[in-house]
């Protein structure tokens, strides 16, 4: 109410002062959390959703309904899941039919039909992009579902690459006004469905997959600003590196959250997702200067006034650099230095956050997790989505006193921009 009074107020000045803004209200400006009564909030560390005027961040919805209770079929956890969404959507003014991006994941990803059946009753006209995962653990298993919802749905349209297999329940691509989402792309071989023995196959499967995607919407892959690539241990990350550098330009990739994860759909073993921006004017890399140049990730990169950040741990940049602190908190605290660093050097801070992605390596850190996280968010609290992406692995140091990451964290912020 105070932020409306505020605006009513301004307009009222303009009017008797006969000035005239130059720009019209920022979407920094509007920015506000969703909060409708029929949906919990997991705990006060996360907003169900934030609207940052253009656009709509959706935290993860699981799969109980605002009584507490579970269904008892997957397809009813999926549908309650959207339910969730639904309302939270609804309450913010819009439909379904606003949503352009989910991403679903799975503690079971043989699940993915029932996934589908339920998708295509709540998405009946221009279904979203989409990508499922299959993960070792969720806040509240077996399911969790984020979205993406855009305000104007002048633009938005669907993209389907010639010859792409009709699934009704996502479309391979959503484009926007200014912005383009992508669905997953798998390293299977689209003619036969067959997934080839060769790692570095399988990884030129899923980037030419996401190159189809890009053209079809008339854009190159230059046009793109964050990339999800998520695969399984059966991809060499030194291998899976080598041929992602190859597809962008030094120094200016993506921002890029590399998440192992337990299994994807199809048994693929690795795929890419992500957003695009339509103006490439509009696209800019940022990098703080005690980083060097990257073949493989930007920290930031602007679409417009949106910051998609890289996701970023607990590593110490620099010389004898790693993972030194033993625990969650204290991992976290250096996380939140790295992000800081990439936000100050755009010309942000934390209160622009307005959506974050969680990794961790054990859920049951999430109080300690919570407990730092919610001393550098707010006073708008991000949209989040949690997930424990693989089980928990050995939490010993190496003969030089690295620790393996116990957390990880991506962001997506709205610059404040001056209105004169």
């Amino acid at each position: 109410m105070l932020m409306k009074r505020t605006l009513r107020a301004a307009r009222v000045l303009f009017m008797m002062t006969g000035l005239v803004p130059c720009t019209r209200l920022t979407a920094q400006e509007r920015v506000h959390a969703v909060v409708p009564s029929q949906v919990n909030s997991p705990s006060q560390f996360v907003s169900p959703a934030v609207d940052a005027g253009d656009y709509l961040y959706i935290s993860a919805q699981g799969p109980r309904g605002a009584d507490g209770r579970l269904p008892s079929t997957t397809d009813a956890q999926v549908r309650q899941a959207l339910e969730s969404i639904k309302t939270i959507v609804v309450a913010d003014g819009l439909t379904m039919d606003n949503v352009v991006y989910t991403q679903v994941y799975l503690t079971d990803v043989s699940k993915v039909p029932e996934v589908d059946s339920a998708f295509a009753k709540y998405f009946s006209k221009v279904p979203p992009a989409r990508a499922v995962l299959g993960v070792a653990n969720l806040p509240d298993p077996p399911v969790q579902i984020n979205a993406v919802a855009v305000r104007d749905l002048e633009g938005r349209r669907a993209v389907v690459p010639a010859n792409y297999p009709h699934n009704d329940s996502y479309s391979p691509g959503i484009l926007t006004h200014d912005r383009f989402f992508i669905s997953s792309m798998a390293g299977i071989d689209p003619a036969n469905g067959k997934i080839p023995d060769d790692p570095a196959a399988q990884v030129e499967l899923a980037l030419d997959g996401m190159k189809t995607v890009v053209n079809a919407a008339g854009l190159e892959l230059s046009n793109v600003v964050f990339v999800n690539p998520y695969l399984t241990k059966e991809i060499p990350m030194r291998v899976m590196n080598k041929h992602y550098a190859r597809r962008f330009e030094f120094g200016n990739t993506p921002a890029r959250a590399t998440i192992e994860v337990s299994s994807l759909p199809g048994g693929a073993h690795i795929e890419y997702t992500g957003v695009a921006v339509r103006n490439l004017q509009a696209r800019k890399a940022v990098r703080p200067k005690n980083m060097a140049p990257s073949p493989t990730a930007s920290p930031c990169v602007f679409a417009g006034d949106t910051l998609y950040c890289s996701a970023k741990s607990g590593f110490i940049p620099g010389p004898h650099g790693g993972v030194y602190a033993p625990t969650t908190p204290a991992q976290l605290r250096q996380t939140m230095r790295n992000l800081l660093d990439n936000l100050e050097e755009a010309g942000m801070d934390f209160s622009q956050v307005v959506s974050t992605t969680v990794y961790l390596d054990d859920l049951a850190d999430s109080k300690e997790f919570d407990r730092v996280y919610g001393e550098y968010l707010g006073p708008i609290m991000p949209a989040r989505t949690t997930i424990e992406q693989i089980s928990p692995g050995e939490r010993n140091p190496d003969s030089e006193g690295h620790y393996p990451d116990f957390e990880q964290v991506s962001l997506i912020a709205v610059k404040r921009q001056s209105t004169h």
